[in-house]
């Protein structure tokens, strides 16, 4: 054997040997480190010292990756020893069995950079998370397999698809468990069970034993539920901890809003995992806040009373595409509740582009003075971290873009639904053509004798909101929360075209089980149902601001305030590397925002029209800098303020506007608006 080859051996050797050592010291030091619960000192064990931890709520797939470092530095410079946050089923499970982890959706690379950063975390592993998220996280090809299936018990189709999904996610999570020399401190099971109706024990004990099964036999498993005795009757379930939510009242008493938990809980530390300094917003209602001073106050008691505290949120972020979710509020409808502007009180209630919270840390990631103020209180039980606090990212006001018109909906159809339509005699439901989000055109074409007298078409079944157009010319607007009938007069042989918004799903409530969405119910004219229908499931991103230029028209027809649902398109240049912005358009009136750079980005919904949110939040890594050009599409539903060149435009801003509220809701009929005009096409 020559010296070489000797010495290369010996060089293999050692290095064998040093792997070896530093797997058995880091598989030591995971095997000594525990977090446990002490039930008879009332506290958390981490490795073997008590321990109390301030947490705070941010979402993954709501806040850009490329951001997730500066939100989770600005959150452990607040002096926060851990993050909460959900994983929505939905947002990896987009298709039975079609999973995706990858780029945005890698939570495992948050998990760690939460680690990196030193933050400990808090799992909600659901299936259900509510979070306003669409459908509370659930997929929505749930509904196609089942429509008739109950939601979050021993459903045996439910059931089914939950434990694919559990099995998948969870050994996810199992090698990133604290004793295994991971962040994660605990894993909750479901979200506030014990606020649904099904009150099913054998459900909730069966998702305990599949999490204790696949995370291990020291794994914490907890629950949550709110602050009423009642919800403790369903929501917990034997060998998980249970713990409370609450936020702020007038007259705060932490004792009386942990009585609940400590009736189930006799020992053990208390825990509110939603402690709230802010609350979510609804399209049409006032922007929610809860006062600084209040809240910081609430949160010295609750720290002073030794409680381990979330606080949901902390970095709320934003909605992008169509993830919002809605709530349904059935018993507000006869409370005479109001919104915004005096309409009728809605029972859905959808949530907006931005789920800014009214947190801490803006859906821009801003700095904000309830964030000082919250890091002065937790200043007072710990040493806060030596690190100054990271600055605020960077916005620039880009100015006015303008916009030209591109194509009707109808124009594009090819475009937006490249397969070509479903034949169906009567309408189906978006769920059962397995369109999940977005948008669906239903077309029919008037056969047989028709009468010159007015006759009522109803939409009954419209779920959530539609753009009736004959031979497309907009005629009115059906929403779920108002009108669902018109007078009209029909000719042989004229198209009707009817596009349904998915405004989101509901995610909370009893109302989750009928989430049907599209037209769930037959249309019918004079009382006869109209039968031979075309459904077109249209895909928003496959539009391309180049391809229909000038093909069709120079413009949308217009009746009244109506214009035909249609693309408008500019171009943004940014001369050097972008910035966070704002883009404004109030002038416009409801739609969906998306941007095209070196690829599409479906921002989100828009809808000053009724508010609060008027501004939408484009962060940099939307935009891309020149020559790229940054094209801007707007796919408005209800009225372009395009009448002439110089109101056509958009404008991006460097504040946001989420406050605001400009024009009054059109929830019910104004038996004017929509006269019926006889336009050639």
């Amino acid at each position: 054997m020559t010296e070489k080859m000797a010495a290369t051996r010996r060089w293999i050797f050692l290095s064998c040997c040093i792997v070896c050592l530093l797997s058995a010291c880091q598989l030591s030091q995971a095997q000594n480190r525990t977090f446990e619960i002490d039930y008879l000192g009332n506290t958390f064990v981490k490795d073997g010292k008590a321990f109390r931890y301030v947490s705070g709520s941010i979402h993954y797939m709501r806040v850009p990756k490329e951001y997730w470092r500066d939100r989770l530095e600005k959150m452990y410079a607040a002096g926060l020893d851990a993050i909460q946050f959900y994983i929505p089923w939905n947002y990896h499970e987009p298709e039975i069995g079609q999973y995706n982890f990858e780029g945005q959706r890698d939570f495992v690379q948050f998990i760690k950079l939460a680690q990196e950063v030193g933050l400990l975390v808090l799992i909600r592993a659901g299936p259900y998370i509510c979070g306003e998220w669409e459908f509370g996280g659930f997929p929505a090809w749930l509904l196609r397999e089942n429509p008739k299936m109950v939601l979050r018990k021993m459903d045996p189709t439910y059931i089914k698809y939950v434990d694919t999904w559990m099995d998948k996610l969870l050994p996810m999570l199992t090698p990133l468990m604290y004793e295994n020399g991971g962040p994660i401190l605990m894993v909750q099971i479901e979200n506030e069970y014990g606020s649904y109706f099904a009150c099913d024990h054998d459900y909730m004990a069966h998702l305990f034993i599949k999490a204790r099964q696949i995370l291990g036999p020291r794994s914490i498993i907890y629950t949550t539920d709110g602050d009423l005795q009642s919800n403790f009757q369903c929501g917990p379930t034997p060998g998980a901890y249970a713990t409370t939510d609450f936020g702020v009242t007038l007259f705060f008493n932490p004792q009386k809003s942990f009585q609940p938990q400590r009736d189930y809980e006799p020992f053990g530390p208390l825990v509110n995992s939603e402690f709230y300094p802010g609350w979510l917003d609804h399209w049409g209602y006032p922007h929610s806040t809860v006062n600084l001073d209040v809240f910081s106050k609430a949160l010295d008691l609750l720290l002073d009373y030794g409680a381990n505290v979330n606080m949901y949120m902390f970095e709320g972020g934003t909605n992008f595409g169509f993830w919002n979710g809605a709530d349904y509020d059935a018993a507000g409808s006869k409370s005479g509740s109001k919104n915004l502007k005096g309409a009728n009180y809605a029972p859905y209630q959808a949530v907006p582009t931005s789920y800014d919270y009214d947190a801490p840390l803006t859906e821009a990631g801003d700095i904000t003075d309830k964030y000082i103020a919250i890091r002065q209180v937790i200043s007072k039980y710990k040493q806060l971290p030596s690190m100054p606090i990271p600055k605020n990212t960077t916005k620039t006001a880009y100015g006015k873009v303008e916009m030209s018109f591109m194509a009707t909906v109808q124009d594009a159809l090819q475009t937006l639904c490249p397969k070509g339509p479903i034949k169906s005699q009567y309408p189906l439901t978006m769920e059962a053509i397995g369109q999940w989000q977005g948008f669906v055109l239903y077309r029919h074409t008037l056969l047989g004798d028709t009468p010159s007298e007015p006759k009522t078409l109803d939409l009954s079944g419209v779920r959530d909101r539609a753009y009736l157009m004959i031979n497309q010319v907009p005629q009115g607007i059906f929403d779920r929360n108002g009108q669902k009938t018109m007078n009209l007069t029909l000719k042989v042989n004229e198209t009707i075209d009817i596009l349904v918004e998915n405004m989101g799903h509901i995610g909370f409530g009893s109302e989750m089980n009928n989430n049907s969405k599209g037209l769930i119910s037959n249309v019918t004219f004079g009382g006869s149902i109209l039968t031979g229908w075309s459904i077109f499931p249209l895909t928003v991103e496959n539009f391309k601001p180049s391809s229909l230029s000038g093909i069709y028209r120079d413009k949308p027809f217009r009746n009244g305030n109506l214009t035909t649902p249609s693309f408008y398109v500019g171009k943004l240049h940014v001369p050097k590397e972008p910035s966070d912005t704002f883009l404004d358009m109030s002038a416009w009136g409801k739609g969906q925002n998306l941007i095209m750079s070196s690829s599409m980005i479906n921002v989100g919904r828009y809808w000053p029209y009724v508010g609060p949110q008027v501004r939408l939040y484009v962060p940099k890594p939307f935009l891309a800098p020149s020559p790229t050009i940054n094209y801007i599409i707007m796919f408005e539903l209800e009225q372009a303020p395009c009448d002439t060149a110089d109101k056509c435009t958009v404008e991006f801003v460097d504040q946001a506007l989420i406050n605001a509220t400009p024009h009054k809701p059109n929830f019910e009929r104004e038996e004017t608006k929509f006269s019926r005009k006889r336009i050639s096409v």
